[in-house]
């Protein structure tokens, strides 16, 4: 796996995907190295984010509300559990963060594509999903496949 050209920490592809549902709008911003040196994988990186971002007094169902989904800088090799990644929100029930670890592909494979991280932000007015090929990021009408099982 590639780093990120002239990115300090090994394991760090260097930016993340900023998908705001309400504007139907994609930025590519740069990883924070700082953030990187001092809240290391993606647990911490989003926790920093939220703390950041997500106001104290607001509305965990509100629209202020975000979705911050993050890889570390082991996903994607060989070590064990290095499928690991990161959601993190504020949460409804409690009002503080909401962080969950999950395993699977979608880590390592957010990272083959080029992306530490994924935040959503907003709602979207009909069913959407997104769509990440590489370089090429979209949000998709997802009507076709609404009500429809996983089956």
């Amino acid at each position: 796996m590639t780093v990120a050209h002239g990115f300090k920490y090994g394991g760090y592809k260097g930016q993340l995907l900023r998908v705001n549902l309400s504007k139907k709008t994609i930025v590519k911003e740069p990883l924070r190295e700082d953030w990187a040196r001092d809240f290391v994988g993606g647990a911490g990186y989003s926790a920093r984010l939220l703390y950041e971002e997500i106001p104290a007094k607001s509305d965990p169902l509100g629209p202020r509300n975000t979705l911050f989904f993050m890889t570390g800088p082991v996903n994607g090799t060989m070590i064990p559990a290095a499928s690991r990644s990161t959601a993190c929100a504020k949460s409804p029930l409690t009002g503080s963060l909401f962080h969950s670890i999950f395993g699977g592909f979608w880590g390592p494979e957010l990272k083959f594509a080029g992306y530490d991280g994924l935040v959503v932000e907003g709602k979207a007015d009909k069913p959407v999903y997104l769509w990440i090929d590489d370089d090429r990021v979209e949000i998709r009408s997802a009507e076709h496949l609404w009500g429809k099982n996983p089956f």
